[in-house]
């Protein structure tokens, strides 16, 4: 019987935060065990996370941030002569060169691991082989043993009546915005959409923000979604929950928009409409049916060793809708790629961090509160609030609040919920509590330092334990 033979040990589909950790982790191990590992991408190195989502965005905070801070400078007795203001296009090209020099970083990773980057749009045309479509329209066949699909996904878009138009943006257009609106509404309360809230309510746009659900924020637990909501609403940001955006009509150069609210309807006018109702999963093109590959209603269906049904054929990342996070698609990235080279490793969803990089930061591991009680938990609840730290009054920190969900019986932490300063580099004490299952008398016992802000996570352990030292 004759050997079948193959251009690559392992074909990566897709360079985002999924696909380019799976090709150098895969090249790492195939510099061990030997074998060829090629990853193709339709258009830029590093995929949604470092072109259109996580780091654009977070560069746009850091520089609202930055801004509201020099013209709060005087309450530290900082003296600005003159007026403050900015120079959005400067934002724009700082932002746009930090990602250039992300980009370029991939690549070298690659070249450093022995992964070969190809350019272009890769389908599958059978089980092991891939038609790469280039830019200008030529094909090239690459056959691979192991096969990894981590195409990413795309921002949803709405129908909804008379919106359409260069004035209505997604996520995409909103990093790459040209200028900063005077007014806006957003559709949708999730960690998109209460981002650019921040970010252009900083910078000086009136910002509404229009939410179908009860809350902002509809998967986070509920008190600290609130603590944000107050938060963001002080600053000067407009919240509307249990809404819905019906119609909207231009008129004058602006939008009119028709929002169903709990009072009635209200009209909104704005210049501009963002819309951060989330993103689908792209599994159009890409073969799925070609193969046979099983879905789980629009995601591709795969078991916690990120295998497919066929067996040589993983998927990770936005593709299959678990946790759908960056910092999730690398770990799967791990997983599949060492599972292509013989390993057993399975996907651990217990302690997934979320962060949403408001400021004040929203950050949050494990069960909430409702979630552990409806798993049939009987719940121990700590909670502290940071401002009153030491640390917390010298750097001017005024808001926020940590949450501890314990189990009753045993102690053990089930979830933890944040909103402060710094929450994103906070929680991680949290993750590691919950992913080695430790409990309320381990952590109480762990000596914290001070002054900081960890010590409010230290208080709410000490809270939930019935013995809260610095809470009145």
């Amino acid at each position: 019987m004759a050997t079948e033979t193959y251009d690559a040990d392992v074909a990566i589909l897709g360079a985002g935060p999924g696909g380019y950790v799976a090709a150098i982790r895969a090249g790492q191990l195939a510099r061990e065990h030997g074998g060829t590992v090629v990853c193709i991408e339709r258009e830029f190195l590093g995929g949604t996370c470092l072109n259109w989502g996580c780091i654009p965005s977070k560069a746009m905070i850091a520089h609202a941030e930055r801004y509201q801070q020099v013209l709060n400078a005087a309450e530290m007795g900082i003296q600005i002569e003159g007026k403050v203001g900015y120079d959005f296009a400067q934002m724009q090209a700082r932002k746009d060169k930090i990602v250039k020099t992300l980009r370029n970083g991939i690549a070298t990773l690659f070249k450093k691991n022995g992964v070969q980057s190809i350019d272009g749009t890769g389908r599958l045309t059978n089980a092991h082989t891939i038609e790469i479509t280039k830019a200008d329209g030529s094909r090239q066949t690459l056959r691979a043993r192991n096969i990894i699909l981590a195409t990413g996904s795309s921002v949803m878009k709405l129908n909804i009546p008379g919106l359409e138009g260069e004035h209505v943006w997604t996520s995409d257009d909103a990093v790459n915005a040209p200028c900063v609106p005077e007014s806006m509404l957003i559709l949708g309360a999730g960690a998109v959409g209460v981002e650019f809230a921040y970010v252009f309510n900083a910078l000086g746009s009136r910002v509404t923000v229009v939410e179908m659900m009860p809350q902002i924020l509809p998967t986070f637990d509920e008190e600290i979604a609130r603590e944000v909501e107050r938060a963001l609403q002080r600053q000067g940001v407009q919240f509307m929950v249990n809404s819905t955006l019906k119609s909207a009509e231009r008129k004058h150069d602006r939008w009119l928009c028709h929002v169903e609210t709990p009072q009635g309807a209200q009209a909104i006018e704005v210049q501009l409409v963002l819309i951060a109702v989330g993103r689908k999963p792209n599994v159009e093109g890409i073969g799925l049916e070609t193969v046979g590959i099983q879905m789980n209603k629009r995601w591709v269906a795969v078991d916690e060793y990120m295998r497919t049904n066929i067996p040589h054929i993983y998927a990770i990342g936005d593709l299959v809708g678990v946790a759908p996070l960056a910092h999730v698609a690398s770990m799967q990235g791990i997983v599949a790629a060492e599972n292509c080279f013989g390993a057993e490793r399975r996907m651990d969803y217990r302690a997934v961090p979320n962060v949403v990089y408001t400021v004040p930061e929203v950050a949050s591991v494990g069960l909430t509160e409702q979630q552990a009680r409806e798993q049939g938990y009987e719940v121990r609840i700590g909670k502290f609030p940071p401002r009153i730290l030491g640390r917390a009054m010298a750097a001017g920190v005024r808001e926020g609040l940590v949450k501890v969900v314990a189990d009753a019986r045993y102690g053990q932490i089930l979830g933890v919920h944040i909103c402060c300063e710094h929450a994103s580099d906070l929680l991680q004490e949290a993750v590691l509590a919950i992913k080695l299952e430790a409990t309320l008398d381990e952590l109480v016992d762990t000596i914290h330092p001070h002054p900081t802000l960890v010590e409010s996570l230290m208080e709410a352990f000490h809270d939930a334990a019935g013995h809260c030292i610095h809470k009145a």
